[in-house]
């Protein structure tokens, strides 16, 4: 598809009930947009509630990360990038708020403007807007962006491409953006992706793009120095346009981000008691309470914070491949649910201190809840009923061990399922009528250290079953395209989810993914009822349909028996030096400030 410039032309339509209350049909430009209702920041407002406008500039923060990486391009398939610069290094026409389900306030944009059904949406860009060599961000900047990443770009681009008809220049400093489609919450998404600089891409291969390009953003980080698989460092840039903007008001106070790699955990902790690193984010509950003793805690220097947060769970933990014949069949999936011995692990790893997740949406509203499904929840899955795997609409819970390391009912149970779907132990090895045996590949990164000791509990357990896994562990590039390719029957898996769940999540489940590579859907699930359940949470016309859309979707999610979850981190454990300092005020979705340091900032006591 091709962004062509050419006459303005807007659908109008009755608009739909909001999930907070009636639709707003603007006649103006707004300097926010929600996906339901109004944005609570009124025009004027001075800073986001949790950043401190105050705050003083200077200092570093230096955080570890484990693994290696070959591209500073975070737009692109190929390679693999520092996670972190697609946050830091780039700015987007608005910007979220993290102290709203799904709010939106002007950033390089000074307004935004959409049509009654939100069919359109048009933004006029702040004329101050610059990149970091002081160039001015164009429309046609804007365009370009939009075009390259939709075409060339990662595939979690693809989904809002394909439904944008039209995009145009309206004005000397204005967008606009057509959608061909009934979708809400395309007018804030369109709002969110990074915008490019066009000129530094004329004559070069964008998707292609490695270490050779240092990009040039409008973000008040520019990549200072680098060394490739060792560190990166971002710089402050002091001639940044958007200091005054208030969004950004409290923002961007640290003079240096730098992300160290390491080989393993082990060592990356290491550098953090020896004072390599600055700041630690830490999962381990255990490892939390008895080994962050060490002298610079002791002395005070470094301090230990605890950030919660009201985000849903998310899921983490290991997942089967349904597109290999190994799990295709859901009785041998629920075998490997039965057969890991999370109580026993959870004791080992953490002292039994971390919950599990339950599901997908757990620790939200949005989750599903105990026993049979009722009420707008049952009505939106019984079309789906026959194709709906057991618990869906009957209830469901995860199978809970008895804590001892035998965990013998769970591996009878798991034995007896597998035998439902043609497995037998025979002569100590689990095998199928033909006598093959049931063997399959667990694929790890390397340096993942806790991850690999759960693993190895795990296949502890499947011996026990006469089950032998392959447990194979790869660089971060070999792992990268191996999962890219869903080159792997079982993998470790996290995906994080928020209170507004949207678009992304076709990326996520959507029936796409099981041949198109490169989404997240790394299970290969093809659900029906999982589609209209997204397309319910995208068209929903009141709050009570949106619940009961992401409620009916987390069962189906969950009693796919896709992913052996892990425990849950409902709180961020952060330790810092002291001088690094964080608002009082949190968050809704508090442990974002534990994975970005944009309101951080740095002062001596």
């Amino acid at each position: 598809m091709r962004l062509d410039f050419f006459r303005t032309a807007a659908r109008h339509g009755a608009a739909l009930g909001l999930l907070l209350g009636a639709a707003v049909a603007w006649a103006e430009p707004q300097h926010g947009i929600a996906m339901y209702g109004d944005p609570a920041l009124p025009p004027d407002f001075v800073s986001l509630p949790y950043a401190n406008p105050d705050a003083p500039k200077g200092g570093r923060i230096v955080t570890g990360e484990v693994g290696s990486f070959d591209s500073l391009n975070p737009h692109i398939r190929k390679g693999s990038v520092p996670w972190q610069l697609r946050f830091l290094a780039y700015e987007s026409l608005m910007g979220r708020s993290w102290d709203e389900p799904f709010t939106l306030y002007g950033l390089l944009a000074e307004s935004v403007e959409v049509g009654p059904d939100r069919d359109w949406a048009e933004f006029t860009l702040r004329p101050e807007a610059a990149f970091s060599d002081g160039s001015p961000v164009t429309p046609e900047d804007v365009i370009w962006s939009y075009e390259t990443l939709g075409t060339e770009g990662h595939p979690r681009y693809l989904g809002l491409w394909e439904k944008i008809e039209s995009a145009e220049q309206t004005g000397p400093q204005s967008v606009r953006f057509i959608f061909n489609t009934e979708d809400r919450e395309l007018a804030l998404l369109v709002g969110m992706r990074p915008i490019l600089k066009k000129a530094q891409w004329e004559g070069k291969e964008f998707a292609e793009s490695g270490l050779d390009t240092i990009p040039i953003s409008t973000a008040p980080y520019v990549i200072d120095e680098f060394e490739a698989g060792r560190f990166v460092s971002l710089k402050r840039n002091p001639d940044y346009w958007g200091k005054d903007v208030p969004f950004m008001r409290g923002q961007a106070n640290l003079d240096e981000i730098r992300m160290e790699f390491f080989g393993d955990g082990t060592a990356m902790f290491e550098a953090f008691k020896g004072g390599i690193l600055n700041s630690n984010r830490e999962f381990n509950v255990e490892k939390w309470d008895s080994q962050y003793d060490f002298p610079a805690i002791q002395s005070g220097d470094v301090v230990k914070s605890v950030v919660p947060h009201q985000r849903p769970s998310g899921i983490t933990g290991f997942v089967m491949n349904t597109r290999r014949e190994v799990f295709a069949d859901w009785r041998v999936r629920d075998a490997m649910l039965h057969a890991f011995n999370f109580e026993y692990i959870n004791e080992t790893m953490t002292g039994s201190k971390q919950p599990r997740i339950t599901s997908y949406f757990s620790n939200s509203v949005l989750g599903m809840q105990d026993g049979p499904a009722t009420g707008r929840v049952r009505d939106f899955l019984e079309p789906f009923a026959d194709g709906l795997l057991p618990g869906a609409l009957d209830g469901y819970a995860l199978p809970q061990g008895d804590g001892s390391a035998r965990n013998r009912a769970n591996i009878r149970r798991a034995i007896d399922l597998m035998a439902e779907a043609g497995w037998t132990v025979q002569d100590g090895v689990m095998k199928n009528a033909q006598g093959q045996p049931f063997t399959f590949e667990i694929v790890l990164p390397q340096g993942s250290t806790e991850e690999q000791s759960i693993i190895d509990i795990y296949a502890q357990a499947l011996e026990r079953m006469g089950i032998t896994p392959t447990i194979t562990a790869i660089d971060p590039a070999q792992y990268k395209e191996r999962t890219n390719l869903y080159d792997f029957d079982m993998t470790y898996y996290r995906r994080g989810l928020s209170l507004s769940p949207g678009n992304e999540q076709r990326l996520y489940w959507g029936a796409e993914g099981v041949t198109e590579p490169g989404t997240r859907n790394w299970m290969g699930m093809n659900s029906p009822a999982a589609e209209a359940m997204i397309d319910r949470l995208l068209n929903s016309e009141s709050r009570e349909d949106f619940i009961a859309a992401a409620r009916a979707l987390d069962r189906v999610l969950t009693t796919g028996r896709y992913v052996i979850p892990i425990y849950q981190w409902n709180i961020s454990r952060i330790a810092h030096a002291k001088e690094l300092k964080f608002p009082e005020t949190l968050p809704i979705y508090g442990d974002w400030i534990g994975w970005q340091p944009d309101v951080w900032w740095h002062e001596e006591d």
